[in-house]
């Protein structure tokens, strides 16, 4: 095997000594060591390229490395943005909110991403409908307290209703969105995709004049089962006022079509008509406008800013830039400008009067914003043309969606100007490589931009996971015209910044550790383990010698005292261990059994303790019982285990008898004092004989 570590360490005089020290063994006609002989130099020139490729073997480029990676199906994850929701429940009145509008929580800033209005409706009441009876459960929309509620009672089926009751009619929002708080189990896999019902499926419906009517709704809870977000797009025309629920007022209902959980849903949080805003930071802002000789533009990113316009002249050309001027009587690429009221500024484009104008198409003519940072620094340099040239960026952590550059190179009528997006691929265009966390930029297709000059297009920054915030926090509008905060129900979700070479690396080199064919018992049951969607808490796999078959034994965790294994749970391992298995290897999922174990105990205590006989029988219960426990199927429970325990406790003088036996020998058997449950049985406390005896000490 290469050792790149020593090829990359050793010098030109090292090697050359070990030249001059094999010589000799290897040819004892070599008598001439001279410099100026011949062989010497063919020596020298081939130790000095060994040198040269020691050096340069590890040298490898960023898109060589990321090419290796790539072979292997890693790619780099990019930078998100966090996603946070807000509430607008303490708007006295509706408010609308523009594209770009800026919410700040300490030096974190959170944007829209599109013109709505917020605050039309709230949420009153919800009640759960149960064999035709309704029980109010609205407690759960008081922000200030979380006391779970089964919203589909305790014993969910299908037809089982939620009922969300609104004071106003929302019909005009183009979506809505609510929010569920659920209490889910911490062992639960995560899903590939979020809307994926494993255990249940839910008809959403509004009510309309003529009744009830589905819609469509994009449900992150999984029916319930996680915490998350209720995206709803409601069908045209108005909704009514429904009678039905025990309060009146514009409803929609949820109904279960299908119920086999394997945890009860328990909510304890509901909020409604959220809207979404993500923490970035924009600092150069890009608008488009097509088929006008007059535009109007607004700055979302303050009033002390810098604009510059972009007209297109001729369908399928670059841009030329138009210069601002207050007034005509000029010729040349120009444009009036003229600042609003409203602080908005609007440029117009006359031929007539400058002698050239944008054509009138669609996206023929861009106004860039720059704040006051961006456009002191917004040169990025030249392209010269060579391999993997590296240009540095003004900043770092950019959110790759929002970037492009400007490339301006020369004609024989001036210059022309070409927006470039990072990774985008055509006949002659500029292909370059965004590292947006480093705020690097490497290029590596010049095609037909060698000599142009490089400038900040389109620029936005994120903080990456800080921008996860926690649920409960306050953020403020940057607009004198809403007073308020904005609460956010909850977690900020999705930031993160690009991962690096050396993290795409680690995870490459983790995913060769991590099993995807079964191969040994420790395969099976990570495999098993993992399988999304499920709540698993034990699997145990054992070889069966005689019929060549491996058996998995798998404990689901459940609101059951004794958890049962649901053919929903079979169905989905069975399917993922079919995708993993060799193709010579059988296997067998098995249900969990249950032994109980009889304890038989006489001990001596000390006098000055009150609580004894629950200590022992906690410290007894906690040693046999192996659904609650680290204990897996089929592990001997050890009689000395069980006695030392006991033996430890503070209160206790000295074990003075103990005994265990099997209730159930088919399952667990006796062997000596130890029991050996079967490679499917898990054990747990059955009757506790105790018997205490004061001891005379103090």
């Amino acid at each position: 095997m290469l050792k790149v570590d020593e090829l990359q360490a050793r010098t030109y005089s090292e090697r050359m000594e070990d030249v001059m020290r094999e010589l000799p063994i290897r040819s004892q006609e070599w008598t001439n060591y001279n410099a100026s002989d011949p062989g010497m130099t063919i020596l020298e020139n081939l130790t000095a390229f060994s040198a040269l490729q020691g050096a340069e073997i590890v040298s490898l480029s960023y898109r060589a490395k990321m090419a290796l990676l790539k072979m292997a199906g890693f790619l780099p994850g990019r930078g998100k943005c966090s996603k946070v929701l807000l509430s607008a429940d303490h708007l006295k009145k509706p408010v609308t909110l523009k594209n770009g509008d800026r919410f700040h929580i300490g030096d974190l800033c959170f944007e829209t991403n599109r013109e709505m209005t917020v605050g039309t409706s709230k949420l009153i009441g919800v009640f759960s409908k149960e064999d035709d009876e309704f029980r109010d459960v609205s407690f759960c929309l008081d922000r200030e307290i979380s006391v779970p509620a089964r919203v589909f009672g305790d014993n969910p089926k299908a037809g089982n209703s939620l009922y969300f009751i609104m004071d106003r009619d929302p019909s005009g929002a183009k979506e809505l969105i609510f929010y569920a708080k659920v209490i889910g189990s911490n062992k639960r896999n995560r899903t590939e995709d979020r809307t994926e019902h494993i255990f249940a499926d839910i008809v959403w419906e509004c009510f309309t004049p003529e009744g009830f009517k589905e819609i469509n709704v994009r449900d992150f809870t999984s029916a319930f089962i996680n915490s998350g977000e209720i995206k709803m797009t409601l069908p045209s025309g108005k909704l009514a006022v429904c009678e039905e629920a025990p309060v009146k007022g514009y409803c929609i209902r949820a109904t279960l079509k299908r119920a086999d959980y394997d945890l009860i849903p328990k909510v304890t949080n509901i909020f409604g008509f959220l809207f979404e805003v993500w923490q970035k930071d924009t600092k150069a802002f890009s608008q488009t406008f097509g088929k006008n000789d007059k535009v109007t533009v607004t700055s979302p990113i303050g009033d002390d800013v810098y604009y510059l316009v972009f007209g297109k002249e001729q369908k399928g050309s670059s841009y030329r830039r138009y210069e601002l001027v207050t007034s005509p009587g000029i010729n040349g690429r120009y444009c009036l400008y003229n600042k609003n009221k409203d602080g908005s500024m609007t440029f117009s484009f006359s031929e007539e009067d400058f002698g050239y104008a944008p054509m009138k198409s669609k996206e023929c003519v861009r106004v860039i914003i720059y704040n006051e940072d961006i456009m002191r620094r917004y040169n990025v340099g030249k392209v010269y043309g060579f391999d993997d040239q590296e240009m540095e960026i003004p900043c770092s952590n950019i959110v790759h969606e929002t970037f492009f550059l400007i490339a301006r190179r020369k004609d024989k009528d001036g210059y022309i100007y070409d927006f470039v997006r990072p990774e985008k691929k055509d006949n002659g265009a500029l292909y370059y490589h965004l590292l947006e966390g480093e705020g690097r930029i490497i290029i590596e297709d010049p095609g037909d931009f060698i000599d142009a000059d490089l400038f900040m297009g389109s620029v936005a920054t994120t903080s990456g996971s800080r921008g996860n915030i926690g649920a409960g926090s306050q953020l403020v509008l940057d607009r004198e015209d809403v007073e308020g905060s904005f609460y956010n129900p909850g977690e900020g979700t999705g930031g993160c910044f690009r991962e690096t070479l050396e993290q795409v690396r680690k995870r490459f080199q983790a995913d060769m550790k991590t099993p995807y064919r079964a191969v040994t018992a420790k395969d099976f049951e990570s495999i098993v383990k993992t399988t999304p969607g499920l709540c698993i808490r034990k699997a145990k796999a054992v070889m069966d010698q005689e019929k060549d078959l491996v058996k998995i034994a798998v404990l689901p965790d459940a609101d059951e005292e004794f958890p049962k294994l649901s053919s929903i749970y079979m169905e989905k391992i069975n399917d993922r261990l079919e995708e993993r298995r060799l193709i010579t290897s059988q296997f067998s999922i098995l249900k969990p059994c249950y032994a109980a174990i009889g304890v038989k105990c006489t001990v001596y205590v000390k006098r000055h303790f009150s609580d004894y006989r629950k200590q022992i029988e906690d410290r007894i219960r906690s040693k046999v019982d192996y659904i609650h426990s680290e204990k897996n199927f089929g592990d001997r429970l050890m009689f000395e285990d069980v006695f030392h325990a006991i033996e430890d406790l503070d209160c206790v003088e000295y074990v003075y008898d103990l005994s265990l036996h099997s209730e159930n020998s088919k399952l667990a058997q006796m062997k000596e004092y130890d029991i050996y449950p079967r490679h499917d049985c898990l054990c747990y406390p059955g009757e506790i004989n105790l018997e205490i005896v004061s001891s005379d000490k103090t």
